[in-house]
């Protein structure tokens, strides 16, 4: 049976090998060097940030102005790199033009291609190929902590009735949606009965799942694999699904793809579902039922977490649940609704009997 995250880190290694062709050919070192710790994702994102890295250096930076080409560049070139240089290209990455498109970045994008290069002067730096890590100096971009965005318990209620009904939409959505109904209310009930992320939602198989357990194998970050659980809303809605609207979908099929077979998601097409497709439609669901919210499958995730720390108020079992690394993470995300706690406490110890 197919394999979607085999799938999804093949076509980034072809993607990778294409980026890794248009890079300086010292930069194979790089990559060479860090496949063991790294994810394909994590390396094809470090090929497109050195791609708009060393154009700036090519069109920007006075002493490479004699070269024709990001090949002309040698691994000893990075000691002609600048504290001034790098900070120039920090405020660059605001405003910049790649390939005749124009591009920019807000804190968090600046912060992802800084991160980027301090990696590789700090690769070859510690193989001894350079003599100063001048990266090592440049200060990473203050990233402002936003509001977390979550539905509150009507929002969800709306959002799955939504998703039944068709409510509010277009005649054109309610068509599609007709045909879509059991299987868009089975996403939105996993994910935030779940809070499992958004791929690993798309990348679940049929045989992941035990319904005599109500348990389920998912893949997370770094191809780790976790069993989880759910509860009897979510058993009732995955199981409408897969014996109504998935069933009719694959019996229709005259030939199904062998990577498709085992998904439990499909499209209309009769293919794996797709991020996009999974994004797109919480989107669409949302925007009736919270407008002012620009809610994700990642927000229906922050809505899973906050409902379990709420019920359990303990945020290792949270940062377990969703498959946080690092409880500070999970802490850093639910930190507000500790608040709560904290006042329910101010409460809850009385000094003298009332009267």
């Amino acid at each position: 049976m197919g394999n979607y995250f085999n799938e999804r880190d093949k076509n980034n290694l072809v993607r990778l090998r294409e980026l890794r062709d248009q890079l300086p050919e010292f930069c194979e070192e790089f990559f060479v060097g860090i496949e063991p710790t790294t994810t394909t994702l994590t390396r094809l994102n470090y090929a497109y940030d050195l791609r708009i890295f060393f154009d700036y250096l090519l069109k920007n930076v006075r002493a490479f102005r004699g070269y024709k080409s990001v090949y002309d560049f040698v691994v000893s070139d990075l000691d002609k790199v600048t504290l001034l240089n790098l900070e120039s290209y920090l405020e660059y990455l605001t405003l910049y033009t790649f390939d005749g498109k124009e591009y920019s970045n807000n804190e968090k994008g600046k912060a992802r291609k800084i991160s980027t290069v301090r990696t590789f002067f700090k690769y070859f730096f510690n193989h001894d190929r350079i003599q100063v890590n001048i990266a090592a100096k440049l200060t990473m971009p203050k990233l402002h902590e936003k509001d977390i965005i979550r539905l509150e318990h009507r929002e969800v209620e709306r959002i799955l009735d939504a998703a039944e009904t068709g409510a509010g939409m277009s005649e054109h959505q309610q068509k599609i949606q007709r045909n879509t109904r059991v299987r868009d209310v089975a996403i939105l009930t996993l994910l935030l009965g779940t809070g499992i992320r958004v791929s690993e939602c798309v990348g679940l198989n049929l045989t992941d799942i035990d319904f005599e357990t109500n348990a389920f194998t998912v893949t997370r970050k770094g191809g780790n694999r976790a069993i989880l659980y759910f509860g009897e809303e979510v058993r009732r809605a995955l199981l409408e699904y897969i014996d109504t609207e998935r069933k009719n979908l694959v019996d229709r099929c005259e030939k199904l793809r062998v990577e498709d077979k085992d998904a439990l998601f499909l499209s209309l097409q009769v293919n794996r579902i797709s991020v996009r497709a999974v994004e797109n439609l919480v989107k669409k669901y949302a925007l009736e039922v919270a407008p002012l919210k620009r809610i994700s499958p990642h927000k229906l995730r922050s809505t899973f977490g906050t409902n379990l720390y709420r019920a359990t108020g303990d945020i290792y079992m949270v940062a377990d649940v969703l498959g946080h690394r690092d409880v500070n993470t999970t802490k850093k995300h639910y930190a507000a609704i500790e608040e709560d706690h904290r006042k329910i406490a101010a409460k809850a110890v009385k000094l003298r009997d009332d009267d």
